[in-house]
């Protein structure tokens, strides 16, 4: 029965890549009819969801075999393969050397450093490893989209960062911009709940210029800060939009802006976000009517896995863009100055035209080489099998000869080196040593990997259920926004765009061109 399924599924991509390449003018007449956009999305977005068995999984990290707790117990992260058994590996130092950036960085063809921008900032509302870690496997993690990255993980968190009027998030203007509140002022800590991630590194200086958000990373990098104050604005701007529209108080005004704020994060993830990933023509919907009754249609629970494949660090540059000059990846850590120095759109502009780097082996900058490494212990550790036994479970046939990885001849060489045979080659560097699809941004076991875990995770959202999903819930006003189109650059033209020209913001390079 197994293989049957396999081999319907195998069948059923092959048709879908086949309509791909030879009917794309299908696809473009298809999108002019709402109804038959949004049916043949919801046979897509399924067919994606179901490449990975339905929740719950039989076993998390808390323990090799299944148990109430290891059921019920979210502060333990989720798995889709039982552990494996011990077997010798390569030293991790050898493992490392297959990510490391040789030479310049090699860019992606289709993705500028928005993507990247986006993708990390995102990820870390829902994907979040512990950040003292008391044994592998164990996350801090709502299990949600909820944009915890301004509104915070629990309630007291969120408390501290409301404005207590209008709905408001605090804010503060600098240069003539609305920012989040500094958490520090001179030397005494403002918002006592706000954590700040390797704050024993951070010096006095930086300190200074940290702001108040949800996020113990919002100030991490650069591009974590542009995605948190874009946030908190657009937050801001519904919560004003609805005091003018309803005589309602602070709390309903605070909770409804978060629901559709909630709503349109949702709405940019699949429309905008995995449409660019996607190697296909088909441009799919974040529309969640036709989809509550599948199979997959479970409580939300991040896997280990899931966690582990996110780790995009290629995609990183060597330095960023800003205003004009390069800056050294160094220099943008705890430095949200860049960004109030520069302005919101200035910063979106500068990463929507700089080329992102390809994920991949050989291409990780120095600088986050360590990453590399924690990601491959943090894999070990919690004993994740290998790289053919998750091609078998996503339906992939098993590789047999390193050409079957990757026809790179560096790579195929590097991996002889570090393994001794295809079997023997490791989760984490094998989604990453294949070829990239044409056309798309991941290789193909990673991508597949995303797609199933992102569509029954994001669809699956408690505001999109189908007696929370209606105008009740947002208001007539809110309604209305979150079944308008959404993208990063309109939120960029809304909350920070300049009203002599709209802002350039794009994930998709210019130059790009399908093949």
């Amino acid at each position: 029965m197994r293989d049957l399924r396999d081999l319907w599924y195998a069948v059923g991509t092959a048709v879908q890549d086949h309509a791909d390449r030879r009917l794309s003018g299908v696809w473009a007449a298809l999108e002019r009819f709402p109804r038959l956009h949004r049916a043949v999305s919801r046979m897509l977005v399924g067919q994606g969801a179901r490449q990975l068995p339905a929740r719950p999984n039989p076993l998390s990290t808390m323990a090799p075999y299944t148990s109430w707790a290891s059921l019920t117990d979210r502060t333990y992260d989720d798995r889709h393969l039982p552990p494996a058994a011990s077997r010798p590996l390569p030293p991790v130092a050898e493992v490392t050397t297959l990510f490391a950036r040789r030479g310049p960085m090699v860019p992606c063809p289709k993705s500028t450093v928005l993507f990247p921008c986006f993708a990390a900032w995102f990820v870390d509302g829902f994907l979040r490893s512990e950040r003292v870690r008391r044994e592998p496997g164990r996350n801090e993690s709502n299990h949600d989209i909820d944009l915890m990255q301004i509104y915070g993980l629990t309630q007291h968190v969120t408390a501290q960062l409301r404005a207590g009027h209008d709905g408001l998030l605090r804010s503060q203007i600098l240069n003539g911009e609305e920012y989040p509140p500094y958490l520090y002022s001179g030397t005494n800590k403002v918002f006592d709940a706000v954590t700040v991630v390797r704050d024993e590194t951070i010096t006095p200086e930086q300190r200074r210029g940290l702001f108040a958000v949800g996020s113990d990373t919002g100030n991490l990098q650069v591009g974590f800060v542009m995605m948190s104050v874009l946030f908190l604005r657009e937050h801001n701007r519904i919560a004003r939009q609805l005091k003018r529209e309803y005589d309602w108080d602070d709390e309903r005004l605070f909770q409804t802006a978060r629901n559709i704020l909630i709503v349109v994060l949702i709405k940019i993830v699949v429309e905008e976000y995995i449409n660019h990933i996607s190697d296909s023509r088909f441009r799919f919907l974040a529309d969640p009517r036709l989809l509550r009754n599948a199979r997959w249609y479970r409580p939300n629970w991040m896997a280990i896995e899931f966690n582990l494949l996110y780790r995009w660090h290629s995609l990183v540059p060597s330095t960023f863009p800003i205003g004009g000059r390069d800056v050294p990846i160094a220099e943008t850590l705890f430095n949200p100055g860049l960004v109030v120095e520069r302005g919101l759109a200035g910063c979106f502009e500068d990463v929507s035209g700089r080329p992102a780097g390809r994920i991949g082996l050989f291409n990780s900058d120095p600088a986050v080489l360590d990453a590399e490494w924690a990601s491959i212990e943090q894999a070990r550790a919690v004993k994740l099998r290998s790289y053919n036994a998750y091609r078998r479970l996503l339906r992939f046939p098993r590789a047999t000869r390193f050409a079957h990885v990757s026809g790179d001849p560096q790579i195929r060489a590097a991996l002889k080196r570090v393994y001794r045979t295809v079997d023997d080659i490791e989760f984490y560097a094998g989604i990453f040593a294949e070829d990239t699809k044409p056309n798309g941004v991941l290789p193909p076991l990673l991508g597949r990997m995303v797609a199933a875990d992102a569509f029954s995770q994001a669809f699956t959202n408690p505001l999109l259920a189908r007696r929370v999903f209606n105008p009740r819930t947002f208001s007539p006003l809110g309604w209305e926004l979150v079944q308008a189109r959404q993208t990063l650059a309109a939120l960029v033209e809304r909350n920070a765009g300049d009203s002599r020209r709209r802002p350039v913001v794009t994930m998709t390079r210019p130059d790009w061109a399908r093949t």
